[in-house]
């Protein structure tokens, strides 16, 4: 690897580790740069995938405070998004590239006007935080495990949008708690494709380490802007993140 290769992918790295603590979808820049290095797509979203694991403890060590009080709700959420990381991860390596690349930007859509719209029908529907809401949680984490193993790009989107639609709490505390699932997606496809994928590992291991650290300044900056211009600067991020995928931002 020549030293401008290696010192691009280190700033993708520590750009894509700010970017999934402070709303997901990292991988906007470190997959395109890992294609414009002539890396193969699926080479390249499996080496990004395995990568970003270290930049999402980050993220959730910068939150630590705001993950006090949550231990009830990180047991069964981690469960499901394992479970859910792990047929992702499968799909991704059995099915078709065209079909990874189509689907992508339509998941992270979706994903995005979920958390839009998230405060008025949390008005709607408010009610005591309870076990029903921690079932439909970790339901909802099943499927955006699922989505996290197959290609993670906006995966911190979709999990906040879950979880502001089933547990009654601040988008701080749930970004907290979205930093924790999104290592847990992480770490579960990390072993899978590590057993049974094609790992780039000299770009895997400098985005990770520039991830780290990428992820720790996300969270403190993300620990200091107010709930209302976060939430929006996330939809903005995701929609931009929609088109330029859409428009074949994947290659």
């Amino acid at each position: 690897m020549e030293l401008f290769e290696g010192v691009l992918i280190a700033g993708a790295g520590t750009a894509a580790g700010a970017i999934n603590a402070l709303a997901g979808g990292g991988s906007l820049v470190t997959f395109p740069t890992l294609l414009a290095l002539g890396y193969p797509p699926v080479l390249a979203n499996v080496t990004n995938t395995v990568a970003a694991f270290p930049g999402y403890v980050g993220g959730a060590w910068g939150y630590r405070a705001e993950l006090r009080g949550q231990r009830r709700r990180i047991l069964p959420l981690a469960v499901a998004t394992a479970l859910g990381a792990v047929a992702g991860s499968a799909l991704l390596l059995l099915g078709s590239e065209g079909t990874f690349t189509a689907v992508v930007p339509w998941l992270i859509l979706a994903s995005t006007l979920l958390l839009a719209v998230q405060p008025a029908i949390a008005r709607l529907t408010a009610r005591s935080d309870g076990p029903e809401r921690l079932t439909w949680a970790s339901l909802g984490q099943l499927g955006v495990g699922v989505y996290g193993g197959y290609f993670n790009a906006g995966l911190g989107i979709m999990m906040l949008g879950v979880m502001g639609m089933t547990l009654n709490d601040g988008i701080q505390r749930l970004n907290a708690l979205k930093s924790v699932m999104s290592a847990v997606a992480s770490v579960v496809s990390l072993i899978f494709f590590v057993a049974f994928a094609t790992v780039a590992w000299p770009a895997a291991i400098i985005m990770a380490v520039s991830g780290l650290v990428g992820g720790w300044i996300g969270a403190r900056v993300g620990r200091r802007i107010p709930p209302t211009p976060l939430r929006w600067s996330i939809v903005a991020f995701g929609l931009v993140l929609f088109v330029v995928l859409l428009t074949g931002g994947l290659g």
